[in-house]
């Protein structure tokens, strides 16, 4: 597979046109709807699919169309279709996914960068949103571009790039229904919203964990007390909270309890942690910023992970049920909090589930564990919970397993890596279901240090300039 004119082309458009289109769109708050509510009115949302299709229309691709889709009251999406060349036929489609909606701010910035700063450094675009999942569409379309600049017979394209992915895509359901007639035969999913173990070769995505929400409020009192006139007779909401915790991992592994939370890891998967744990050894868990330490080779490590394993790191954050509190709320600031027993305490939770786990099953789990025989009689309710199935990849063609083999060599020179992912992206469920038969080519730039939903979130230039050239490398394949 000789993609050489083809990389010319796609480094050539990045260096010229995207980097700088992707800085502007770092500029856009352009947050999920799940962390502004008044989305609509402020147009963020509005403003990146707008300038997206502004984008696209000027690419001059022959035949397409391309439509800003909305339904009332719902996130727009960016929708496009592209005819198939050099007499390829249209009855196979390659379905092209993404979304332009952001995580919210996050604290602990670098000083010099910040979510809405872009900046260029050493070969990375700091900014939210670029990596996640900005360069989704301008990166497809410049596959088709480079495509048909070389002549290379191109199957036919749709693509739908959506506004609210960020938040659970509550609204896609609504639309993959009404765009349904028009998407036409799914030979191809490409997915361009997931990680990569390293920026060396491309890496597909074989599964992604499925994700439980909600926010988690003990009640005690109808409002503070003194503490030292009630503590000790009145319990603390924030302990009846841990007390709640507890059933539902342990403190000391973090292993979940109800083993409804849980699912057989099928054997392949297995097999793809081993092969990349050879890959990425160590730097499966270093990559992370540890507290007190470097893990360099003379370093003391002060804070670890819960396994140095490569495969068992692998296998827990991508097939293993794992909770976290990302929020909180009537918890005073330090300088604030003053000698009073609170009246209550609200934890948001955000439970990841195994990739074959049905989320609402899980949700419904979540909360009878919560809400049930409540310590101490108090007010206790699990709100908000909603359950995302998570996804398992079908069986690999052969074909597409040896078109992004050949691709991955095009681009950097070595083999495909596979492995699962830990994040969630409700829309491959949906399309799973929709379409049994489709392959899936599921990959992304989200690497090691990326940091994508925190701080110094960045997208690795070099890394997808050689995705897009290796997208466009499978894509010569689907026939």
């Amino acid at each position: 597979m000789n993609l050489s004119e083809i990389r010319q082309i796609t480094d050539a458009c990045w260096d010229a046109d995207l980097l700088p289109r992707l800085v502007e769109y770092i500029r856009l708050p352009a947050k999920s709807p799940a962390f502004d509510e008044s989305w609509a009115a402020h147009g963020h949302l509005a403003k990146a699919i707008t300038d997206a299709e502004h984008w696209a229309r000027a690419q001059g691709i022959a035949g397409m169309t391309l439509e800003v889709v909305s339904i009332d009251g719902r996130t727009p999406c960016l929708f496009f279709d592209i005819p198939s060349t050099h007499g390829l036929g249209e009855d196979r489609t390659v379905m092209f996914y993404g979304h332009l909606d952001k995580q919210p701010e996050m604290s602990g910035w670098r000083e010099d960068l910040g979510p809405w700063t872009p900046k260029i450094e050493n070969g990375k675009l700091y900014g939210r949103g670029a990596a996640d999942d900005g360069y989704a569409l301008y990166a497809a379309l410049t596959v088709v571009r480079a495509m048909d600049a070389t002549r290379m017979p191109r199957p036919r394209c749709v693509g739908l790039i959506e506004t609210c992915e960020e938040s659970g895509s509550p609204d896609l359901p609504a639309y993959l229904r009404k765009l349904a007639p028009r998407l036409g035969q799914v030979q191809l999913v490409v997915g361009l919203d997931s990680g990569c173990g390293n920026y060396d070769q491309l890496w597909v995505t074989t599964s992604l964990r499925g994700l439980v929400g909600g926010v988690l409020t003990v009640e005690i009192l109808q409002e503070g007390v003194h503490s030292g006139s009630a503590s000790g007779i009145v319990p603390s909401s924030f302990r009846i909270a841990r007390k709640l915790l507890n059933r539902l991992d342990d403190v000391d592994t973090g292993r979940l309890l109800p083993e409804g939370f849980h699912a057989a890891i099928p054997d392949e998967r297995i097999e793809q942690a081993q092969a990349a744990g050879v890959i990425l050894g160590d730097s499966i868990w270093k990559q992370f910023p540890w507290v007190g330490c470097n893990h360099g080779p003379d370093a003391h490590a002060h804070a670890m992970p819960t396994t140095t394993d490569p495969v068992e790191a692998i296998l827990a954050r991508t097939w293993r049920p794992a909770l976290s509190v990302t929020g909180a709320e009537h918890l005073p600031g330090i300088a604030a909090g003053g000698n009073v027993l609170r009246p209550k305490t609200s934890l948001k939770l955000s439970l990841r589930i195994p990739p074959t786990v049905d989320g609402e099953r899980a949700a419904a789990l979540m909360r009878e564990v919560l809400e049930s025989d409540p310590p101490y009689g108090a007010r206790v309710k699990f709100s908000g919970g909603h359950g995302a199935t998570g996804w398992n990849a079908p069986p690999t063609a052969s074909w597409l397993r040896k078109a992004v083999d050949a691709a991955s060599q095009a681009a950097w020179g070595r083999p495909a890596a596979w492995m699962g992912e830990g994040g969630t992206i409700p829309f491959m469920s949906m399309l799973g279901e929709k379409f049994p038969d489709a392959q899936f080519l599921i990959t992304g730039v989200l690497g090691p240090q990326s940091n994508a939903h925190g701080p110094n979130e960045f997208l690795h230039i070099d890394a997808v300039k050689r995705l897009t050239t290796a997208v466009a490398g499978v894509l010569t394949a689907v026939r």
